[in-house]
């Protein structure tokens, strides 16, 4: 049913989604759907919680490779996952982490975007060791930036226009240079 639900939401948009729509493409009962699912947010919060788990476990993959050196090494790790995602996860560029339907969706206490900056901040600060004053409030911003300037650099090209991809880069890295590695250099200098 969550595959059938992203392929409806590229289609026909959340809006457009409807559990008899889900039910007629995932070829099961109405009552079949409302057995595991109230309604069409329920079905969207579970296929969004997946993509989240799918895009975490990415991260953990490319986290455990050598290839990641330095913190930026992983902040680039998950920019890219997050436009590979974009381009090849269905239902993904629709509903992104849920902020079509509830900026709330993953968690009741932080919007989607903050749950995404607590789990970088944690694999950044596990993997690299950053002790970093303020580094979740820094990633929070990081991400808020990226993320509207993914969207659109979608909204420009289908597949992503990768001048704007290039400059979103550039840009929270900038960014978060000035917040992780400019403290520390200023510190061992003084």
């Amino acid at each position: 049913m969550l595959d059938a639900c992203a392929e409806l939401v590229d289609e026909v948009g959340y809006e457009g989604l409807t559990t008899t729509l889900l039910a007629e493409r995932a070829e099961v009962a109405i009552g079949s759907v409302y057995q595991f699912f109230p309604d069409k947010r329920a079905i969207v919060q579970a296929l969004t919680l997946r993509t989240m788990e799918s895009y975490l476990q990415r991260l953990d993959e490319r986290f455990a490779s050598d290839d990641l050196t330095h913190w930026w090494d992983g902040v680039d790790a998950g920019i890219d996952e997050y436009i590979t995602m974009h381009r090849t996860v269905p239902g993904f560029r629709t509903l992104h982490f849920g902020d079509v339907v509830d900026l709330h969706l993953l968690d009741e206490q932080r919007d989607n975007n903050g749950v995404i900056a607590d789990q970088l901040a944690r694999v950044l600060a596990e993997r690299f060791g950053l002790d970093v004053p303020d580094l979740r409030f820094h990633l929070e911003i990081a991400v808020e930036a990226a993320d509207a300037l993914i969207k659109l650099a979608f909204r420009r090209l289908p597949e992503g226009d990768d001048r704007v991809l290039v400059e979103a880069k550039a840009l929270i890295r900038e960014y978060l240079h000035r917040q992780v590695d400019a403290p520390a250099d200023a510190n061992q200098s003084g």
